[in-house]
């Protein structure tokens, strides 16, 4: 407990620092301090707790939240994430990637990262998560939710599973590309937002990549 507290005591130490560097730089220079020193804290405060890998990225992606992106950058930060997101998709096809506003959202088939019935990512789903989270190491300031979705066939309560089964082998997958866990949430929504009376449409697993607004 009290190593804990010594922690804790450290990493406000640390953010006060880094307030001061926004106000004495300027508030674009304080943002990249801010998330650059709030990953380091949060990956020490992480692997202090757990002494594992896992914990250290959790405490990374909790730490990079700390800066944030200004208001007025948001639209641009956004703009170079979804270009390079549609450059990364656009050899297989495997994904279509939607701006609404400043959210993306990157769709795959189901058939992309499973075979029917299962939640073992497929080969070649992997490569793609593989892409996509080179993109999404590139730019740490937004948090993601990875969202399962099937069909209407088979029981809702087996649908529900299902879908939050294969939201979490994406999780999985994108973890062990480096995207730290901290900054990813998984949904299983089972049946219930469908998209299209065509069943294959509807088996799908969206991406949802949101900025974090400075505060």
């Amino acid at each position: 407990m009290k190593k804990f507290a010594i922690i804790l005591l450290t990493i406000v130490i640390s953010i006060s620092l880094f307030s001061c560097a926004t106000m004495d730089t300027g508030q674009k220079k304080g943002t990249a301090i801010g998330v650059g020193v709030g990953a380091g804290v949060g990956a020490i405060l992480g692997q202090a707790i757990g002494k594992d890998t896992e914990s250290t990225l959790i405490g990374a992606g909790i730490g990079a939240a700390l800066g944030g992106i200004a208001g007025n950058q948001i639209g641009r930060y956004m703009d170079l994430q979804e270009q390079e997101l549609r450059d990364a998709m656009a050899a297989s096809q495997a994904a279509t990637i939607r701006r609404e506003q400043d959210i993306l959202r990157a769709t795959f088939k189901g058939e992309t990262f499973f075979d029917f019935n299962s939640t073992a990512l497929k080969p070649g789903g992997s490569a793609e998560l593989q892409r996509m989270a080179e993109v999404l190491n590139k730019y740490p300031k937004t948090t993601i939710e990875i969202g399962g979705h099937t069909d209407t066939r088979g029981s809702e309560e087996y649908n529900q599973t299902l879908s939050l089964k294969r939201a979490e082998s994406v999780r999985d997958a994108l973890l062990q590309n480096g995207v730290a866990l901290g900054r990813m949430q998984t949904i299983g929504y089972g049946e219930s937002l469908p998209i299209s009376s065509d069943h294959a449409m509807n088996r799908r697993v969206e991406i949802i990549i949101v900025p974090i607004r400075q505060t």
